[in-house]
């Protein structure tokens, strides 16, 4: 798709990488003991199987049984929590931290620039204009005063072409619904449009602003609807999607000269297939099906009367093909870059040329090619990190682009094209001191042999000794690549002397889609062979040992923390699980989860079966199984991942464990998998998951 503000999540979760856990209220005096829970005899017969669930009942989460139980534990999580020292100190130094002016890439459209900004006195994210290269910045939206608690965010879903028209979303806590609302630029005033809460997958406006095009996800499946200007949302005109069922994601843009309507069709999260289809808007003609019949990944960057399509079709490793948007047939398409060693993981059309990144060997590569492929110069990056944000417009000189690593805050550049000059558009100023980290890549054994690079990070001058605190984190899933960019977490935690350690788990897009298969389906559990592999290696090496060894993981990172937590419960001290997927038998039920069923597989289907039952966590509990520390986190506002998996699996480990060690559960009714928390929160909330790993790996908070 065309490089578009709007940002729709297909896969099940990156951005926990940065959503934060939920708010743990410390109440000294609450009890000092897990509730009990119910358990009821229910079993359902799964291809001739038993399948036990005690905890089922928990799954109905508005029923009075269920909130009284969800009062409850958040009650002990304080109670357990609310006695730990500390506090003070991990939130100050956390507030410095996240309370720094914050700015996101920009993206230009008629000689405006637009972009999101949170002051350090400010809790949200606002967004702003620049109404030129040298203009003062100007508020667009202000959010602090849609709600008492600073809860409800607001995001750029698109500008029109001459950036005078804004879509923006409205978001209560972390929900992946959003309701649509436009705003003139030029007087600061709402349009009367406005469409209604709904899970979208991009929004549009036509070039001369009469129209706004949109994806929404409907009872039947998604369908592309366009919204006349000033009409009424319920009467929109469905233009495409019709039998395409709830499983399928449907995308939908605009390219930057306002002429074509671009659509991507998903069959699923990190989709195997994807289907791509394209309407003049100049013309009354139908859509025209670039490509709908290879069982291959595209994603596409449309330049005047050029598409770009990145894919997989016959490269593991991506190449990009060339497309006539006035006669799209494959037969006329033409490679412009090859696959090659290094993976291809994006390309932005800007500037009449092609600015490619790669990733070689998990390190990223930034390369300027002119419009029929031909290499013209690399982009000067510092070492490891990651790279961001690439975006332009076709017929515009500039691009922008972002760079981070683990001991660099990120900073924004903005690239002059012809030239390959850039300078700093915006450096976050972040208090750490970047040259006492040590960042070095790795690479270690799995159990079946394959060598997995990781990302590990700790202060110079450490002693291999084995007594290192250590946090291990991965996500492995979905084709994302996970590379060590700059977070508040990590920092403090390398700051406050442990090792941070980020491998690059199968199942991700790191080295290419070889890579990502070798770690879906009937093949996941690679993914969790890779991550126990890498806690043993910083075992062996000195780094650390069990009982100073913690492990995180949020959403797909979730199931991989569950299920290294039942598979190797000795290996770990400690675990935060947040948002998590955890029973593989019944997930496909619920909410989007149909999205995923190409990447995991499910139940319903007697051969992958037995796969899902045999590393699903929530099925392999035993009881008095010695297990490490856990805190659960999840809450009402996530409406991606069921928020069943925590409740099911939190009540199930308090009752069988036989450990001493605390099963926890906190439970939120705003926080979610997308974002939008105010910054109080944000520290708040990781004040408390640091609390909790500081106690169990016997670390001292720093001094207030």
């Amino acid at each position: 798709m065309p490089k578009r503000p709007a940002r729709w999540s297909i896969a099940l979760g990156l951005s926990l990488a940065v959503v934060p856990a939920a708010s743990l209220r410390l109440r000294a005096s609450e009890p000092s003991r897990p509730p009990d829970t119910r358990r009821e005899p229910v079993v359902e017969t799964l291809h001739g199987v038993e399948v036990a669930d005690p905890y089922g009942w928990l799954e109905d989460q508005a029923s009075p049984p269920t909130r009284a139980w969800i009062d409850a534990e958040n009650a002990y999580t304080d109670s357990v929590l609310g006695s730990r020292p500390g506090k003070e100190g991990i939130q100050r130094r956390l507030a410095e931290l996240i309370k720094i002016d914050t700015v996101t890439v920009p993206f230009g459209r008629g000689g405006r620039y637009f972009f999101s900004k949170r002051r350090a006195d400010q809790d949200l994210f606002v967004l702003h204009v620049r109404k030129g290269p040298r203009a003062a910045d100007e508020v667009l939206l202000d959010p602090h005063g849609l709600s008492s608690d600073h809860t409800v965010s607001v995001s750029f879903e698109d500008v029109s072409v001459d950036g005078r028209v804004v879509a923006y979303g409205v978001r209560n806590g972390g929900e992946d619904e959003v309701t649509i609302h436009l705003l003139d630029v030029d007087t600061g005033q709402d349009l009367p449009d406005v469409l209604p809460r709904a899970r979208y997958s991009g929004a549009a406006l036509a070039a001369d602003k009469t129209a706004l095009y949109y994806s929404r996800l409907m009872p039947e499946g998604p369908r592309v609807f366009r919204h006349a200007m000033g009409s009424d949302a319920a009467r929109d005109e469905e233009i495409f999607g019709k039998g395409y069922g709830p499983e399928k994601i449907v995308a939908v843009g605009v390219s930057d000269d306002g002429r074509w309507l671009l659509v991507e069709v998903h069959h699923g999260a990190a989709a195997k297939k994807v289907e791509v289809y394209v309407k003049d808007l100049r013309k009354k003609e139908p859509f025209v099906a670039v490509v709908n019949d290879l069982e291959a990944n595209f994603s596409t960057a449309v330049a005047g009367d050029r598409m770009y399509l990145l894919t997989n079709w016959k490269a593991p490793n991506f190449r990009v093909m060339a497309a006539d948007l006035a006669d799209p047939r494959r037969e006329r398409w033409k490679e412009v870059i090859p696959e090659g060693r290094s993976v291809i993981a994006a390309v932005a059309a800007a500037g009449g040329r092609l600015l490619v990144r790669r990733l070689q060997d998990v390190q990223p590569r930034l390369r300027v090619h002119d419009a029929d492929g031909r290499a013209v110069r690399d982009v000067e990056l510092p070492a490891i990190g990651s790279v961001g944000g690439v975006s332009g417009d076709w017929s515009q000189d500039e691009a922008f682009f972002s760079f981070s690593s683990l001991a660099q805050p990120l900073t924004i550049y903005r690239y002059d094209v012809p030239t390959g000059k850039s300078d700093v558009w915006a450096r976050l100023s972040v208090p750490v001191r970047s040259d006492d980290v040590q960042i070095e890549q790795v690479w270690y054994a799995s159990k079946d042999g394959t060598k997995i690079p990781m990302f590990v990070a700790h202060r110079k001058g450490i002693r291999l000794d084995g007594t290192n605190p250590t946090l291990l984190t991965g996500y492995g899933g979905f084709n994302l690549s996970q590379l060590p960019g700059f977070s508040p977490r990590a920092a403090f935690w390398i700051e406050s002397g442990g090792v941070y350690a980020l491998p690059s788990l199968r199942g991700g897009g790191e080295f290419g889609e070889a890579w990502h298969q070798a770690g879906m389906l009937d093949k996941k559990q690679n993914v969790f062979d890779d991550f126990i592999a890498a806690a043993e290696w910083l075992i062996a090496r000195g780094y650390t040992s069990p009982s100073r060894l913690a492990i995180s993981g949020g959403s797909n990172g979730g199931l991989l923390v569950g299920a290294a937590l039942t598979q190797r419960p000795e290996l770990f001290r400690a675990v935060v699980c947040s948002y998590p997927l955890l029973d593989m038998l019944r997930y496909h039920r619920f909410l989007v989860a149909s999205y995923w069923v190409p990447e995991y597989g499910s139940a319903a289907d007697a051969a992958q079966f037995p796969v899902l039952r045999a590393y699903s966590p929530y099925h392999r509990v035993k009881p008095g199984e010695r297990y490490p520390a856990v805190l659960f986190i999840t809450g009402d506002g996530d409406t991606r991942v069921a928020p069943l998996h925590a409740r099911k699996m939190a009540a199930l480990l308090q009752a069988s464990t036989g450990s001493d060690r605390p099963v926890l559960l906190h439970y939120d009714t705003k926080a979610g998998h997308s974002g939008g928390l105010p910054a109080t929160k944000v520290i708040e909330d990781l004040t408390n998951e640091m609390l909790f790993l500081f106690w169990q790996l016997g670390m001292t908070p720093p001094v207030p």
